[in-house]
């Protein structure tokens, strides 16, 4: 009795044994096929390249520029007993804005103005006298050089008075005025600022892989807060030199400004108009895998899937350019990526 229910027992255990192995395969056995000799392939949806037009369009912010810009300061300090200008109205280059009080140097002028006519007539008694050998030739020179000194020196006070008189030096707008007629100025302060606003300059950054693209003369479309219409321009000068902390280069762009509603200071929003790219190779960005030093995508060849590193270009907004790895006709795999590796059996489920 007791032997038999000892076989009993076992008979159940060999009974949920085998019921565990059919319904409940083990895990390392679920992914092989019949018979165990080879791995599920993987349902992925996959790309296939084609040649594309790419609008190469270049993004970014900008800071807008007066066309020339200058701040009024005296060389040297005095009482300002003239300032024929006035707040926020054009000037013309060369037109007298500020005149600091200038008598002492006045009066230098003409006291060294009679001395140099006393030595002028005396010099040109000696010459005469020179000739007929009345006088000796080193008298004549001392003459010469004391006549030649007077005449330096009013030169210097002629470039003293000169300094308190302060000139548009181009044509523009004159800004804020910081002083009034009457005040005293020293050396360096500001007076006021002058401003060419037509044209305006807009300054921004474009990182260093669009260097080959960015030439004097691409067009420029930018906005400004306020405004409703879009400005455009063209880059006309670039910074040969690439910042090693941001890698990024320096563009300017200038910009016609005749209405003057564009002010300097002013941010704005705008696009490079690069020449487009008619054979461009372009991927879902889902396909590109971000990795440490790398990007790269699976592609499927010969039912497999294939680990392939790639440089890319140009984002849009659904797919990204790729310089290197891929050629038109390669396909990508889009779904399904995360269960892949080098290698690895692929079934398509789905083309795009």
């Amino acid at each position: 009795m007791k032997l038999k229910s000892i076989i009993i027992i076992a008979l159940v255990i060999g009974v949920l044994i085998t019921l565990k192995f059919i319904f409940f395969p083990p895990l390392s056995d679920q992914t092989k096929g019949p018979g165990g000799a080879k791995p599920m392939p993987a349902a992925v949806s996959v790309y296939v390249i084609k040649s594309e037009k790419l609008e190469n369009e270049l993004t970014a912010s900008g800071t807008i520029v007066a066309n020339e810009e200058v701040e009024l300061k005296p060389e040297i300090a005095g009482k300002i007993i003239s300032l024929p200008l006035r707040e926020g109205t054009e000037v013309k280059q060369n037109q007298l804005l500020v005149k600091i009080n200038d008598a002492d140097f006045q009066a230098q002028y003409k006291k060294l103005q009679l001395q140099y006519d006393l030595a002028d007539k005396n010099l040109k008694r000696q010459e005469a006298l020179l000739k007929v050998n009345g006088i000796s030739q080193s008298d004549f020179d001392a003459s010469q050089n004391s006549a030649n000194t007077i005449k330096a020196d009013m030169d210097y006070v002629q470039s003293q008075i000169a300094k308190t008189e302060i000139h548009a030096p181009f044509t523009g707008i004159i800004g804020l005025k910081n002083v009034s007629d009457g005040a005293f100025v020293s050396i360096g302060s500001t007076i006021a600022t002058v401003l060419q606003i037509d044209p305006v300059k807009i300054d921004f950054s474009v990182s260093e892989r669009y260097a080959p693209f960015i030439k004097k003369g691409v067009k420029v479309v930018f906005n400004i807060d306020g405004m409703k219409e879009d400005m455009k321009g063209e880059i006309y000068a670039i910074e040969p030199k690439i910042e090693l902390s941001t890698r990024t280069f320096m563009v300017r762009a200038i910009c016609p400004n005749k209405e003057k509603k564009i002010f300097p200071g002013a941010f704005a929003d705008l696009k490079v108009l690069l020449k487009d790219i008619e054979d461009a190779v372009m991927i879902p960005t889902e396909s590109v895998i971000p990795e440490l030093r790398e990007k790269k995508v699976y592609i499927v060849k010969n039912g497999k899937a294939e680990s392939i590193p790639i440089e890319t270009g140009i984002r849009t907004s659904a797919k990204v350019q790729v310089l290197t790895g891929l050629q038109v006709g390669d396909t990508v795999v889009t779904t399904g990526i995360m269960q892949l590796k080098q290698g690895s059996p692929v079934k398509i489920m789905q083309y795009k």
